[in-house]
């Protein structure tokens, strides 16, 4: 190769690094600064193919998509001195580069933490002016609503970031405080489980002397009841005895002491002592009739 080709090459390998050192991209999901010794000289680029001085410029890209904190959980306390566990989030992005950049230096942790400090002395002084009622159920949302408004004012001005939203996932006692609720309602419950027995018991009481006084009502209507029928049996009974000796009183009379004899005279060895001339002989006495 000659001298002058080689000159040549190399001439257009340096055209080529210096247009590649003067070229840069910002695509659409970034915006970007540029820098000259550290010093913005040119802020909020939009997406595009861009020129800079090489060597000398300097370009930061900051991504201006949606961001999320996540932050961890913390304990803070209402108006009434009630501690409360609360979990919560922050969506964000970045909307002055410029502020971004002075505030940050263009570090993401960074305005991640300054976030994160902001938001949680807001969190801290809202639920400082409520009582748990009301961050828990009643004013939760107006909560929400006015802390994303006041901790966007901030960090809009300081930071260059809009706060999109800020919203609380949880809201929990202390696990102590838990404990302690737990018992208590614990003790809330087997206390009225207690009065409920108690008033069960005194029912059940009342209803078994209702069933045994029922019981012997019946009881007693029954017997009465029975006694009626067995008169009346008994009744009907020496009705037909006293019409069955009407028609014939000496066949009854002869009727009568037969089951005399065979009861007296069931077994062998029975032994009768009386006087002949009773009447409870007068049949045996009479073996051919009455004369």
């Amino acid at each position: 190769m000659t001298p002058r080709a080689t000159g040549f090459l190399l001439l257009t390998l340096a055209l080529i690094v210096a247009a590649s050192s003067s070229l840069y991209i910002v695509y659409e999901t970034e915006r970007a600064v540029r820098l000259q010794f550290g010093k913005q000289v040119e802020t909020d680029i939009l997406p595009g193919l861009h020129m800079k001085v090489p060597f000398i410029d300097e370009v930061k890209r900051f991504d201006i998509r949606t961001l999320t904190i996540d932050s961890p959980s913390r304990e803070y306390l209402t108006i009434e001195k009630k501690p409360l566990v609360v979990d919560s989030y922050v969506t964000w992005r970045i909307k002055d580069v410029a502020k971004y950049y002075k505030s940050t230096s263009g570090d993401e942790s960074r305005a991640v933490m300054l976030l994160s400090s902001r938001v949680d002395n807001g969190l801290r002084d809202q639920f400082g002016i409520r009582t748990m009622h009301e961050v828990i159920s009643g004013q939760r949302d107006e909560l929400m609503a006015d802390l994303t408004a006041n901790m966007n004012k901030v960090s809009e001005s300081e930071f260059g970031i809009h706060i999109i939203d800020i919203r609380v996932k949880g809201i929990d006692l202390p696990p102590t405080v838990s404990e302690d609720v737990y018992r208590r309602m614990r003790t809330e419950r087997e206390k009225e489980a207690q009065e409920h027995r108690s008033k069960g018991k005194e029912l059940a009481e009342g209803v078994k002397a209702d069933a045994d006084r029922q019981k012997i009502i019946i009881e007693s209507d029954a017997y009465r009841e029975s006694e009626r029928i067995r008169g009346e049996g008994d009744e009907i009974a020496a009705t037909t005895y006293a019409d069955a000796y009407s028609k014939n009183a000496e066949f009854y009379a002869f009727y009568r002491s037969l089951q005399a004899y065979e009861s007296a005279f069931s077994n062998k060895g029975d032994m009768l002592v009386i006087d002949p001339e009773s009447d409870f002989l007068k049949y045996l006495k009479q073996s051919h009739g009455k004369n």
